[in-house]
């Protein structure tokens, strides 16, 4: 299912049962699993890896060269997984350091004009909508959704069931279950819809409450607010991942 007007290299590894439109170029060592299916006009630069039954529209760039000054032509990937949407516009570029990956989960969808840098992981069933970029090395969780022309600093960290409003500046860490918006962005306390969405119950949702309280409401330094969430209250896996996200924090957390 290779449309006769696409140009595909010779070293590039397609599956029989992958689709490639009208006018797409595939480079390079690059391989698209079965059932993915690739629209017109794509351009799949090398070292790209692509899993299966994901859909890739037209005009998108994947696999290009990092936007970094650094660069000097380093082997470098992107590795995507399954089941993702990519929409029209969309850029991947590769990583910057020898045999190192930007990263793209399972089950995303990125809509038009999303932007993923150099060094971007990605989890698993996030929404990134219109017009969202990703700077070099930002790590976004699980199940977020990054609403339409965020900006997000190069290294900051977005974590797993987060909203953030549109045209937000992100310029720290994004705790964990929260909902932030904003230029410069703060916090709005809890993601409740996303998180009753996911599945996750009344009691779990009042713990996290109170532990974002405690880091976020009550002007208390992060040692000490850390201390008093475990001392205080039940070490809930959702728990445990918030104070995880904290202590693991280089650029600091949006409060």
């Amino acid at each position: 299912m290779i449309h006769k007007t696409a140009i595909i290299s010779s070293s590039a590894n397609i599956s029989e049962k992958a689709e490639i439109g009208p006018y797409s170029v595939i480079g390079d060592g690059v391989s698209i699993g079965e059932g993915t299916v690739i629209g017109p006009y794509v351009h799949i630069e090398c070292n790209t890896s692509i899993g299966k039954n994901n859909r890739i529209f037209q005009s998108a760039s994947i696999g290009g060269e990092p936007q970094d000054k650094g660069f000097r032509g380093q082997k470098t990937h992107v590795s995507i997984g399954d089941g993702n949407i990519i929409r029209e516009f969309t850029t991947i570029h590769r990583a910057t350091k020898e045999e190192t990956a930007t990263t793209l989960g399972n089950g995303n969808y990125l809509m038009a004009y999303a932007h993923m840098g150099h060094d971007v992981k990605v989890g698993n069933d996030n929404i990134i909508c219109n017009g969202v970029g990703l700077s070099g090395h930002v790590e976004v969780g699980n199940k977020a959704v990054i609403s339409a022309y965020v900006g997000i600093h190069q290294f900051s960290r977005i974590g797993s069931m987060v909203m953030i409003g549109a045209l937000s500046r992100i310029n720290q860490d994004v705790l964990p279950y929260t909902l932030v918006e904003g230029n410069p962005a703060v916090t709005h306390g809890l993601n409740v819809v996303g998180l009753r969405r996911n599945g996750m119950d009344s009691d779990k949702r009042q713990t996290l409450k109170k532990a974002y309280k405690i880091l976020c409401r009550e002007g208390l330094s992060v040692e000490r607010a850390l201390e008093k969430i475990g001392a205080s209250m039940d070490a809930t896996d959702e728990v445990l991942i918030l104070m995880d996200f904290v202590k693991n924090s280089k650029r600091g957390f949006i409060r």
